[in-house]
């Protein structure tokens, strides 16, 4: 007689929320023996629902409720060193960090992922708004069923190899749906908000006071293209090119932005909208989907923000896209998302990504 098939070990990432809840009860009605995991990431005050003592104890209620074991990992160091310290670091550059794609990036998608297969698991599960399709190269990441939850932005990092032991078990899901199913199994976090913003930033200090315990924040003057002094700011390492408030500008006229942001020199540059506009966008440390990027020419579709526009470009071969019309210029720092354009029937598959840089040539 054969032996019966081992059933699949699931590590499922819970992070007191609503949707890792119904993801780890989606798991457990499918079959597979579930593990539910919390991270516990930064130490520090948080007041964005996520990362504290609370969200722990949710999730292990609701692992309790599931009939499932949980455990707890202390992953700090890891935090720190690869999400923190280049958060600050990037800051002290004049750049705009992005540090939920790091902590995906390096945290989930890595560390738990290699302590998962240390410990026996076949696959890591997260409650994220993404899913999986296969494709003739293998398995690719997809836009998830409710466009305004989309996370597949902040996972565009994952390899192929990363996708076969990751499932998204919520990702065919809507947001409401999910909400509904969590209230019809009685979950303490069925109506919990989601969490917002950067979990060790805190509203009540904000992003200046904590970066100014990590470094020394440079006052500037605002000058105009042609180079007259127009205000000053206290911390240049605070600004993004695009910002309209904290300028230190005066009220009326028409409204001015910063175009640009250069520390050696102390200065923030401010112009009009138009002088926001960018016909191409560069991209460093790319990371692709199939190992390597699309063909000179091809078209795609760029996402440049979490819930951002999407833009149609074009990849023209030399780490960068153009774009079909002039479109808003991106921070350097943030994450360039390209997906496919969309066929009939077809998910939105994700290409690859990168950080944005400007663009070179012309």
């Amino acid at each position: 007689m054969s032996a019966a098939p081992a059933t699949e070990r699931v590590l499922m990432a819970m992070s007191g929320g609503v949707d890792s809840s119904v993801a780890a009860a989606e798991l457990v009605e499918s079959g597979v023996e579930v593990v539910g995991v919390t991270l516990k990431l930064w130490g520090g005050e948080s007041d964005s629902g996520c990362c504290s003592v609370s969200d722990v104890d949710d999730a292990r209620r609701v692992a309790d409720a599931l009939g499932i074991e949980h455990l707890v990992f202390a992953l700090g160091d890891d935090f720190e060193r690869a999400v923190v310290g280049p958060y600050v670091e990037a800051h002290a550059q004049g750049r705009t960090p992005n540090p939920c794609v790091e902590c995906n990036r390096h945290i989930k998608f890595d560390k738990l992922l290699r302590r998962a297969r240390a410990l026996g698991f076949d696959a890591v599960a997260t409650g994220h708004h993404a899913q999986i399709v296969s494709t003739l190269d293998g398995p690719r990441l997809a836009r998830g069923a409710d466009d305004a939850k989309d996370q597949s932005y902040v996972l565009h990092m994952l390899s192929a190899d990363d996708l076969a032991r990751t499932r998204f078990p919520i990702g065919h899901l809507t947001k409401d749906e999910v909400r509904r199913r969590a209230d019809a199994m009685g979950m303490r976090t069925a109506h919990k908000p989601d969490s917002q913003d950067v979990c060790f930033i805190t509203r009540a200090d904000g992003r200046r006071a904590f970066l100014e315990r990590r470094i020394d924040l440079t006052p500037g003057r605002v000058v105009t293209a042609d180079g007259a002094e127009v205000g000053t700011v206290p911390a240049l390492e605070l600004i993004t090119p695009g910002q309209r408030k904290g300028l230190g500008l005066p009220g009326g006229g028409r409204r001015r932005y910063a175009t640009a942001v250069d520390l050696d020199a102390g200065t923030v540059t401010v112009g009009f909208e138009a002088d926001l506009e960018v016909t191409a966008l560069g991209l460093s440390q790319p990371t692709w989907a199939g190992g390597s990027p699309p063909e000179r020419g091809a078209r795609v579709q760029v996402q440049t923000a979490a819930h951002g526009a999407v833009r149609n470009a074009a990849w023209d071969g030399n780490d960068r896209v153009v774009f079909d019309r002039p479109e808003r210029y991106v921070a350097s720092g943030q994450s360039v998302v390209l997906y496919s354009i969309p066929l009939d029937g077809n998910a939105q598959v994700v290409l690859g990504g990168g950080i944005a840089e400007q663009a070179p040539g012309p």
